[in-house]
Formats: C-alpha cells, sequence, structure tokens
C-alpha cells in the first residue's frame, strides 16, 4: 500500500500517485480486479481504497472514500472540434446502480437531457490516472418533483434514470435512503462535493472531492439563527428544507448544489443513509448560519414510487 503525499508534483513521476510509491513491478500479465465484496449499501471507505493520502488538510476525501457520489456533467462542443468539453454541471448520489438523486434545480434549466452524463468513482478531476477508473453513463430520462419551485427552491429534488447500470467496484457503490419522515437531528454528517472553497469571485473549485463534517441544526434552532441574516425576521423556511452545518470555515458551498448529505445510522456508524441535498446558503462558511439542504426523508415515499414506475428492479434499490 501506498502513502500519497498531496500536491507534490516534484519527481520523475508523471502522477503524483507515483510520487512515494517504490517502482512497479513487472507483469506479463494483466491484473484482473476482484469483485466488489459488498456489504450492503451505504458503506463509508473511511481509510480509503487502495492508498491513503497524507499530508491533507482535513477537506480532501480519501480515494474512494464515498463511493455514491457522483458528477453530474454535459458535453459542449467548441467550435470545430471534434472533442466534446466536459462541463460540470452539479453533484449527485447513487441510490440504486441505475438512479441518480440530485437537486431540481441542477436540472430544471436544461433544454437537451442528452447531453448529460453521469460520472460515477471520480475523484480527481484533472487526471484519470486513478488506481481505479471512473465510470460514464448516458441519461435516459429525468425526473423533476412536481412541486420544485425555482423561485424559492422548494421541494428541490430530482432523479437522474440512467440508460445502463453502474457496475459496483471499490470506488462505485449505492447510498442508504432513510424511511419517510426520519429525523436527524443533532447527527454529525458530511456533505462532499467539488465546490469552492469560499464564498465569491475568490473562492476555487476543489480538484479532489472534498468532505466536510456538520451536525443538522433542529429545525427551531436554524429558523432563529437565519432571521439573523439578511433574511430577516419574518422569513418562514420551508418544510421540505433541513438544516445543516453554522461553525466558521465548515460549510458546502456553490459548485456543491445537488451534492448529498449522508448520516452514519445509530447502531452502524460504518453505514450511511441520505439526509439531504444540498440547495442553498447564505454565503459560505459563516459562523452561526447553518446551510439548507433538501429533505430526503420527506420524499422517501415520492422516491420509491418514480423508481417503480420506471419499473426498475426493486431488489437493488436500497440494499
Amino acid at each position: 500500500m501506498c502513502l500519497v503525499c498531496m500536491r507534490i508534483k516534484d519527481g520523475p513521476c508523471q502522477n503524483y500517485l507515483d510520487v512515494c510509491c517504490q517502482k512497479p513491478q513487472t507483469v506479463t500479465e494483466p491484473i484482473t480486479p476482484k469483485p466488489k465484496q459488498r456489504s450492503g449499501c451505504g458503506r463509508r471507505n473511511e481509510e480509503g481504497v487502495g492508498f491513503r493520502i497524507t499530508g491533507a488538510n482535513d477537506s480532501e476525501a480519501q480515494f474512494g472514500e464515498f463511493p455514491w457520489m457522483v458528477a453530474i456533467v454535459r458535453e459542449e462542443s467548441v467550435d470545430n472540434n471534434p472533442e466534446k468539453l466536459i462541463v460540470y454541471q452539479c453533484g449527485g448520489a447513487l441510490i440504486h446502480p441505475q438512479v441518480v438523486l440530485t437537486a431540481a434545480h441542477c436540472l430544471a434549466t436544461l433544454k437537451d437531457f442528452s447531453t448529460l452524463k453521469v460520472r460515477a468513482g471520480e475523484w480527481d478531476t484533472q487526471t484519470k490516472n486513478e488506481l481505479f477508473p471512473h465510470q460514464d453513463r448516458n441519461v435516459r430520462t429525468i425526473v423533476i418533483h412536481p412541486d420544485y419551485y425555482a423561485g424559492a427552491l422548494y421541494n428541490d429534488i430530482g432523479l437522474i434514470f440512467l440508460d445502463s447500470a453502474v457496475e459496483y467496484a471499490e470506488n462505485v457503490d449505492v447510498v442508504c435512503l432513510p424511511p419517510q419522515g426520519a429525523i436527524f437531528d443533532h447527527s454529525q454528517c458530511f456533505a462532499t462535493g467539488w465546490g469552492k472553497d469560499s464564498y465569491g469571485k475568490e473562492g476555487r473549485y476543489w480538484v479532489i472531492l472534498k468532505k466536510v463534517q456538520l451536525p443538522v441544526v433542529p429545525r427551531a434552532a436554524c429558523v432563529e439563527a437565519l432571521h439573523k441574516t439578511r433574511l430577516g425576521p419574518y422569513f418562514k423556511l420551508h418544510e421540505s428544507f433541513i438544516c445543516a452545518g453554522g461553525e466558521q470555515g465548515k460549510d458546502t458551498c456553490k459548485g456543491d448544489g445537488g451534492g448529498p448529505l449522508v448520516c452514519p445510522f445509530a447502531n452502524d456508524p460504518s453505514h450511511y443513509q441520505q439526509a439531504g441535498i444540498v440547495a442553498w446558503g447564505i454565503g459560505c462558511g459563516e459562523n452561526n448560519v447553518p446551510g439548507v439542504y433538501t429533505n430526503v426523508a420527506l420524499f422517501r415515499d415520492w422516491i420509491d414510487e418514480q423508481i417503480a414506475y420506471q419499473g426498475l428492479n426493486p431488489s437493488l434499490f436500497d440494499s
């Protein structure tokens, strides 16, 4: 097992993954990855997969740590160049080998979803030379909640159905979903994404998947905190939202939209269920100002209905 030194680019190796490793052994037969031994949905690889990065500043996720995390991208043509430009659109989470859960605001403005792709198993967006490859899938159809209101992001939830299922791998798996009406108050959870590290023009998008640990804030405390912002004392938090965070410098930010907020099971902290979807916030990482997330547990029945309507195998869902 190799230790990867973050951001070290000196030395003879072309890829930073090789910096701290010994000279690779020469093999005459191709190496075939072993089939993934799954232990159910929502399994977080806390120590990473195959290697562990060192020198991280507590923001970078380990490779394969959150195997349900996906990047939703779109292809764009550039002049007469036959090669398509891949543009990042939003984050999302695999909840089924053929279904991605994301925010409606990531999908509602698209004129043609045929240009969308879902990239599972992504980690470092600037290299393809990773231990396990990412998997790209085309989109078969998208479903946006019928009560989604773009003006205030009420019911900000959508589903992407892929034209073919992803293959389970060490860096690709599904997250669990909570039962209808589940409450996560005070749970210590994780949000993940490639969004900006700070608010405004000075913020930079992350190259390597970042993670941030956030407590779920009870509704009354969240509303009280939001009343002290520019939203004012008469602001009402819609029932489709939950809140998390509120600690200086720890938050999701621009570009993290659609990504998951996942919380450990109380009786099995090594497995996670998705409590929220990154929706909106006031700035990024301001003290005593929680971020706002779509409340996934409020929509569990709706998600189940959409999965069934699409005729997907229910035995692959939430297991």
